[in-house]
């Protein structure tokens, strides 16, 4: 048997954190993509062998004892492949459907099975191209897909989508217990065309019906500007393979202008790669342990961030929200428990686990799986928790209709107080 590790995410949401997908032209995140994945696994995949034989022993069961496991399996198969009314039946979905089935039973909601389709639209995701409305969602929320987050410049951002929606209605038809990955297909398609977006908000009576224009376009991982009073700001908006160096030559260029503080814009990013969230760390916070691992044997992993960080003496204030998770809580416990900076905004997501995604053979889709924890560097765990603001700002139905961002005023008067 041929595993193929695409890398280790700990997202999202994302992911998440979830699994999570963006409803693009074929965009998946899981871990967002609201997941981290550690920097040992090289993406999209390398290959390692591993024989059916060590497989069993490390389940600790024999090729025999297996066998009497999977009999209820196949006879089961058997019976509806017999019996069932609506013939035939499609093998492909009922493999797929154990296989979600077996990894669902673990009852660890970030552990799942990815068809080659959604494995697809995960790594076009990773790309930050973006074709369709450019809304990130959970895809295990129930009943219906719950919003992450819009992404930046995004149709569905512009459409006034926030996180916490819940997507009830496409196109006038009810998705209720529909597969999420078909709603997700349901939203996506041309650029240019058309789709109605029904949403329920906590605290509306009736629900949102938005018309949305899809199209295309590019989010790069980080952007950066000069604001006033000497303040540079930088938003990282997903932690990806060219991340480090998109923020060292935005570091570089504000850098220069000697600001009297930086703004860490952290809001609405799922997470994505654990070597990511190291890297970003590194440039603010140098050579301290920045998060540790724990495997389910008991061994533990540090990290530890860089040297050569090019913006570790600059005062510093991250911006935080809920749809902050994965290696975007990396960085803001790494930065709440040294004190490095002012956490402004609201509690994030609250994902502290690892995952790893595994392809399988014959491009069958992939498994992700749940490999270990993580806490930061006083040891304490974010799972399901958060991590809290130290200036608490939730922004008001007022100040989104008229588009002021209380939560970055609020970060730069941290500054302008401390003056």
């Amino acid at each position: 048997m041929k595993e193929r590790i695409f890398r280790n995410f700990l997202i999202t949401i994302t992911i998440v954190f979830v699994s999570t997908s963006i409803f693009a032209g074929g965009v998946v995140t899981g871990a967002y993509y609201h997941d981290i994945l550690p920097s040992n696994v090289s993406f999209p995949g390398r290959i390692s062998a591993v024989n059916e034989v060590e497989i069993n022993q490390e389940a600790g069961a024999t090729p025999q004892e297996l066998q009497e496991y999977f009999k209820p399996f196949w006879e089961s198969f058997e019976l509806l492949q017999e019996n069932f009314v609506d013939q035939p039946l499609d093998t492909t979905k009922l493999v797929q459907g154990a296989i979600k089935g077996m990894l669902k039973a673990t009852g660890d909601k970030n552990t799942t099975y990815m068809t080659p389709v959604e494995q697809s639209m995960m790594s076009e995701n990773m790309s930050g191209e973006i074709e369709g409305i450019g809304a990130e969602v959970d895809t295990r929320s129930g009943e219906y897909l719950r919003v992450i987050a819009p992404l930046p410049g995004s149709p569905a951002e512009a459409a006034g989508i926030l996180p916490g929606d819940t997507i009830v209605a496409i196109d006038g038809e009810d998705v209720s217990g529909i597969d999420p990955f078909e709603v997700i297909g349901k939203v996506r398609g041309p650029a240019g065309t058309i789709v109605e977006i029904t949403l329920e908000r906590e605290g509306l009576l009736e629900p949102l019906i938005l018309e949305i224009t899809r199209y295309n376009f590019v989010v790069p991982s980080v952007e950066g500007e000069n604001l006033d009073n000497q303040i540079a700001y930088v938003k990282i908006n997903r932690f990806g393979d060219r991340t480090e160096d998109e923020l060292r030559n935005q570091l570089r260029a504000l850098m220069s202008n000697d600001p009297a503080g930086l703004i860490l814009d952290l809001r609405n990013n799922p997470g994505g790669f654990l070597d990511a969230g190291i890297a970003v760390t590194s440039q603010f916070i140098k050579n301290k342990i920045v998060m540790r691992e724990t495997f389910g044997d008991g061994r533990e992993r540090e990290y530890r961030s860089g040297r050569d960080g090019l913006a570790t003496e600059v005062p510093l204030v991250l911006l935080i929200n809920q749809g902050s998770a994965s290696a975007s809580e990396i960085v803001a416990t790494a930065v709440k428990d040294y004190n490095r900076g002012t956490l402004v905004g609201e509690t994030t997501y609250g994902k502290g686990t690892v995952q790893t995604w595994i392809s399988l053979t014959d491009n069958r889709g992939s498994v992700r799986i749940t490999f270990a924890r993580w806490a930061g560097p006083l040891g304490n765990s974010i799972d399901g928790q958060g991590v809290n603001p130290d200036v608490e700002v939730k922004p008001s139905d007022e100040d989104r209709q008229s588009s002021v961002d209380s939560q970055l005023d609020a970060a730069i008067d941290v500054f302008l107080k401390s003056n």
